[in-house]
Parts: C-alpha cells; structure tokens; sequence
C-alpha cells in the first residue's frame, strides 16, 4: 500500500523548508546575540604636529588614519556638533542636524568610534557620543602649523 499523497500545501512547505536549509549560513543571524557595548577601544595613535622636522612611518599612519576618519563631511560636521554641546549627544539628535538617515549616521558615528576620535556610552536603548578627551588634544596639536610654517 502506498502512503496517502501529500497535499500540495505540505508538498510547498517541504520545498521550502529545503530552499531555506540551502542558504548560505551567513544569511543566518543570532538576533538574541549578547553583545559587549561598553569595551572601550583605545584611543588614536599618537601623530605628530604637520610641522614637526620630521614624521616616522609609525605616525605618518596614524595622522593619515585620523585625516581618513575625518575624510567625509558628514563626520566632520558630528564631531563639531559633539563638541559644540559640551556633552555626550544621543545618536538620534544628528540625523535632522546631519541630514541624513540614521543608519547612515550609525556608520559614520561607528566610523569615528573606531578611528578613537568618539567614545560610545549605551544608556538603555539609545548610544551617547562624546569626544574622547584624548582625541580632542591630539587634535589641536595635530593641527598646529605654526612651529615651523611660514
């Protein structure tokens, strides 16, 4: 005796319970996945000033890595708006500001966060940026050109 046909609903589901089983596993993610938000990383390597007498390979890197950090408008204009509130600012006030969606803001603040220019604070739902203090100094000296400009 034969078993009884399968209903064509059944015979879809099996089918696509197989085309779902064939997908790249990569496709799959753990969406209840623990995650540490509150490492920190460290802070940018140290550069020397652009007028410096001389820049080792060392911190002609890692000026280039903080000027590609800075390379795009919109990352910028985040970190003047940080630091012009004088406070940690929540990721969801610089979208009207930046004028830009806010997983594109994400990347970008992910982008500095990275680069140690902004450090990341997880209040519950929302993340808080501020500058790193260290960052902020490296910066102004970065800059100076007066040493031995002009």
């Amino acid at each position: 005796m034969s078993s009884p046909p399968e209903s064509s609903t059944g015979a879809r589901d099996a089918q696509a319970d197989r085309r779902a089983s064939a997908l790249d596993i990569s496709t799959r993610v753990d969406i209840l996945m623990r995650v540490d938000m509150t490492e920190t990383l460290a802070p940018i390597a140290c550069c020397a000033p652009l007028a410096a007498p001389g820049l080792s390979e060392a911190e002609a890197e890692a000026t280039a890595a903080l000027f590609r950090a800075l390379g795009d408008p919109a990352r910028v204009r985040i970190v003047n708006l940080i630091a012009n509130a004088g406070r940690a600012v929540c990721a969801c006030d610089f979208v009207l500001p930046v004028g830009l969606a806010q997983p594109t803001v994400s990347h970008h603040l992910k982008k500095l966060v990275e680069a140690g220019l902004l450090e990341r604070e997880q209040r519950g739902r929302w993340a808080y940026y501020s500058l790193n203090p260290e960052a902020a100094e490296t910066l102004r000296g970065l800059a100076d050109l007066r040493e031995g400009c002009c």
